[in-house]
């Protein structure tokens, strides 16, 4: 059963590109036909791309790891921000915070500092404090909140990128392209789709547009997470955990036979 049909994408105008002057001829194979000087995507492909970012969306769901959604233009922070809380899935719909990636590093210590304000404030360390000291160390939170805020349970480099518009995020895109991580991302006509390995062709300036295709992934990304958790539950029904133990044990064994047969040498 596919995740997404021709007549859906249709109604949520997804196949309206950009102004023909405008476009990329790198989205040449996408593009449907020319109207009134404004190009149409071939919803045909766009749901074939749906359905294979979906499927690969899951796999990596489902093997625990996370997705990382970027997308600050107005028409789409909200929608994103919606459907990746509701697959408890890091998002940036701020400003690109710079080297997020290249430079993770940095940004955990960042979110670090967010957790240890947190901690302060509640054990009571800042009530000696002056008005105006609480009230910097506060607005110092509300500012690292508003741009890390959603990322701050990504405690490592995320496994997968789901972009909004690569011409406006063209600084995420480059930093997974630079660390190898795949990009999935919705591409419009006056797009370069050559630095994204999951290419959607659509609308990303309509609301819906961006809504409709978020909903099938994130529906995707709900299954992976649903089969991981029936998995887990499966093992250990089987009581597969101790298993893992007794290959541990039966390594030392070796091990130790090893060193007996060495000494004997």
């Amino acid at each position: 059963m596919s995740r997404i049909n021709f007549d859906t994408l249709l109604e949520a105008g997804c196949h309206f590109g950009h102004l023909k002057r405008k476009w990329n001829p790198a989205m040449a194979p996408y593009i449907f036909m020319e109207r009134n000087g404004i190009h149409i995507i071939d919803l045909n492909k766009t749901a074939a791309k749906v359905e294979e970012a979906a499927e690969a969306l899951k796999q990596i769901a489902k093997s625990g790891k996370k997705v990382l959604f970027v997308a600050t233009k107005k028409q789409a922070k909200q929608v994103v921000a919606e459907k990746a809380q509701s697959v408890n899935m890091p998002f940036v719909i701020e400003r690109w915070p710079g080297g997020m990636l290249t430079n993770f590093p940095t940004i955990r210590k960042a979110v670090k500092k967010m957790a240890t304000i947190d901690k302060l404030t509640n054990d009571g360390t800042y009530s000696n404090l002056s008005k105006r000291e609480i009230l910097q160390i506060s607005r110092q939170r509300a500012k690292l909140d508003k741009t890390l805020g959603s990322i701050a349970d990504l405690t490592r480099l995320p496994s997968a990128l789901f972009v909004v518009d690569v011409l406006k995020e063209n600084i995420a895109v480059r930093e997974a392209n630079r660390l190898g991580i795949p990009v999935f991302a919705i591409v419009d006509t006056n797009s370069n789709p050559d630095n994204v390995d999951f290419v959607i062709p659509a609308n990303d300036d309509s609301t819906k547009s961006v809504e409709v295709i978020l909903g099938a992934c994130c529906t995707a990304i709900q299954e992976g997470l649903e089969e991981r958790k029936a998995e887990k539950v499966d093992a250990e029904a089987a009581g597969e955990a101790p298993k893992k133990s007794t290959k541990r044990s039966s390594k030392a064994r070796i091990e130790k036979q090893e060193e007996e047969a060495n000494e004997e040498a």
